[in-house]
């Protein structure tokens, strides 16, 4: 399978977007190294071909940075995951800018309550960074917690969703 993928400048550096033939984010991320975004990827389903292009994504990146806190939200994704992380990437997108969740709570929006680790888990994995949200998900007494792109730039979009 052939993907395109896009890197641009951003205030928190550079941010990689990996789409399929269909225009969809399968990966993103605050790096300029095309593989590790792709290594982000579930290999079953990671393309073989990556060629440089221009990538729709983008521009929701770009009105984002801008101030539009929402111009993600409409964007496409096609991830690769099982049946919980599927559910639990799709319920990170219904997270609203300025309103993150603490990890319980995300576990009770999950359905399981317990399962705070699991839906810790779900962040962890998630290879699609900004267009699923995961950075709205904080740790349960408000402390950032981890962040594969680093808690600085975490703590960034969490300050810019705040104040849009």
């Amino acid at each position: 399978m052939t993907a395109t993928f896009q890197t641009i400048d951003t205030s928190d550096g550079p941010f990689t977007v990996i789409t399929n033939d269909a225009g969809k984010v399968m990966a993103s991320g605050w790096t300029s190294s095309v593989e590790d975004t792709a290594s982000r990827i579930r290999p079953a389903h990671r393309p073989s071909d990556l060629m440089e292009g221009t990538v729709d994504a983008v521009s929701a990146v770009e009105a984002y940075y801008a101030g539009d806190a929402h111009a993600l939200d409409s964007v496409e994704v096609e991830l690769h995951g099982t049946d919980g992380q599927l559910a639990g990437w799709a319920a990170l997108r219904q997270i609203k800018p300025g309103q993150p969740l603490n990890y319980s709570q995300f576990a009770r929006a999950l359905g399981s309550p317990s399962a705070v680790r699991a839906a810790a888990s779900i962040c962890a994995r998630n290879p699609a960074a900004l267009f699923v949200p995961c950075h709205r998900v904080l740790r349960t007494d408000g402390s950032l917690g981890g962040f594969a792109w680093g808690l600085d730039i975490k703590q960034n979009l969490l300050d810019r969703e705040a104040r849009a």
